[in-house]
């Protein structure tokens, strides 16, 4: 599902990903909905029926225990707006916001759903500056669950079922640089985790990738310039705090 703000513009000159869990906020917003659970724990017998590769059903059955456990959606809501943003994001969403606004098109892809991100952004006072948000579509039913399906499905060996962003990156970028008539002039992608290094792989030589530094993403792209030189293309540019990205986008919008 991707939501959107308004339509975007054809004007911008840069294309702007973020990731959200560990990379937006400081914590995994799977696991802060547990706060939820009676004693904020799930019982072993729930944890048990975790597979590899399939966390999204996983995760569905975590929410329909919670439900059943009398767990409403303002209790989620609640944990939610109360996650810490990770440091130096809200800096980096100040920076983007008092660009010119030919600058950036902003967009979040996320195996989070989007109800856990549109409360944290809403909260936030940041939902306005994101022009599109792909993630896994979940809504409350009539009985007060709330419901999560998967976002898509996909080839990619690398990816969990539910999600490979690098199609949905590489799809995004397409269908733009067309209605828009030209690429980007770069494009950039900030992240963490495993599931944002294959997206990463699709940018070019003149495109950043923006891994935290020492999380699985920047592990990932250190081992594969180490074992296949030239196979990561993109600039890497690890960070610590969320002002280092701003350093360098300083730097990049003027060249």
């Amino acid at each position: 599902m991707a939501s959107q703000s308004a339509h975007v513009a054809n004007d911008k000159r840069f294309l702007i990903f973020f990731d959200f869990d560990e990379t937006i906020v400081d914590e995994t917003s799977d696991d802060m909905v547990v706060q939820a659970a009676p004693g904020q724990h799930l019982p072993g017998w729930l944890k048990d029926t975790y597979q590899p590769g399939r966390y999204n059903e996983y995760m569905q059955r975590v929410l329909a225990y919670l439900a059943e456990q009398g767990v409403t959606e303002s209790d989620i809501r609640s944990i939610m707006e109360k996650i810490p943003a990770t440091p130096g994001m809200v800096t980096l969403f100040q920076f983007l916001r008092t660009r010119p606004q030919w600058d950036f098109e902003v967009v979040l892809v996320s195996d989070a759903n989007t109800f856990f991100i549109e409360s944290w952004l809403r909260r936030a006072g940041a939902r306005q500056l994101f022009h599109r948000i792909f993630t896994n579509p979940a809504t409350f039913n009539k009985d007060g669950r709330l419901v999560m399906r998967p976002f898509h499905s996909h080839d990619c060996p690398r990816c969990p079922d539910n999600m490979c962003k690098q199609v949905v990156v590489r799809d995004y970028v397409a269908r733009r640089t067309q209605e828009r008539g030209r690429p980007y002039q770069r494009v950039f992608y900030v992240g963490d985790g495993a599931n944002d290094f294959c997206p990463a792989l699709s940018l070019g030589p003149r495109d950043v990738a923006f891994p935290r530094r020492d999380f699985p993403m920047h592990r990932l792209i250190t081992e594969t310039h180490e074992a296949m030189p030239g196979e990561f293309k993109a600039v890497t540019v690890p960070w610590v705090s969320a002002d280092e990205v701003v350093q360098k986008l300083r730097k990049l919008v003027v060249e």
